[in-house]
């Protein structure tokens, strides 16, 4: 099951507007604020998450009815909105997960949507954070690249104190049985340069980016 959460972080409505065009979905699921977005472009939403403290109140009454979905979060709460989310999705049995909106001005809320794909990774779900400019997911294996002239740059972060054996094929800046190690930022702005490209890795998991710019 392929599932969109579309949250409020600095989801583009134009954006989300082609994404909606190009790619189907089985199940969709507003953030709070996310909501807006969604309502700005008349798609009904299966569920509605969210404490609801920065979406406009008048747009929130309208899916009051309950013809919707709403799973109202306490505000004091051990996990954030789209942790929540998430966790619905993967609950309800996506084997895909598309997060709209999940990077933004904040940058700690930006830094734990990345961390909160693990639950994604440790459940073998697929789940990426996406906006206009970034892709975002984490890898443990072996993973092949599709050339994609609208990505530029690959790059390639450890989440976990150390990326063990990673190796890199068909890209500018190749790398054998290498050890990557957080704090370091060896792995930023490579790019591929074959139609298909290779990244494996013994033990660790990696952010893998691809950027526009």
């Amino acid at each position: 099951m392929k599932t969109l959460v579309v949250t409020g972080g600095n989801s583009n409505i134009e954006f989300t507007k082609e994404y909606f065009s190009k790619y189907s979905f089985d199940l969709i699921i507003a953030v709070d604020s996310g909501l807006e977005i969604l309502d700005k472009l008349n798609i009904k939403p299966d569920y509605i998450v969210g404490d609801f403290d920065s979406i406009d109140k008048s747009v929130f009454k309208k899916y009051e009815n309950g013809e919707f979905k709403i799973i109202k979060l306490n505000p004091i709460k051990d996990l954030t909105d789209t942790n929540e989310a998430l966790n619905l999705a993967i609950e309800k049995g996506s084997d895909e997960i598309y997060v709209l909106g999940g990077i933004g001005s904040r940058i700690d809320h930006t830094i734990g949507n990345i961390h909160i794909l693990k639950e994604a990774l440790d459940k073998d779900v697929i789940c990426r954070i996406i906006d206009e400019k970034n892709v975002v997911e984490l890898i443990n294996k072996k993973t092949v690249l599709d050339m994609d002239s609208n990505f530029k740059y690959i790059s390639l972060i450890p989440l976990t104190t150390k990326a063990i054996g990673v190796t890199l094929k068909g890209f500018k800046y190749e790398i054998e049985n290498y050890d990557l190690e957080i704090g370091k930022s060896l792995g930023i702005s490579n790019e591929q340069i074959e139609e298909k490209a290779e990244i494996d890795l013994k033990d660790g998991i990696l952010i893998l980016i691809k950027a526009k710019d």
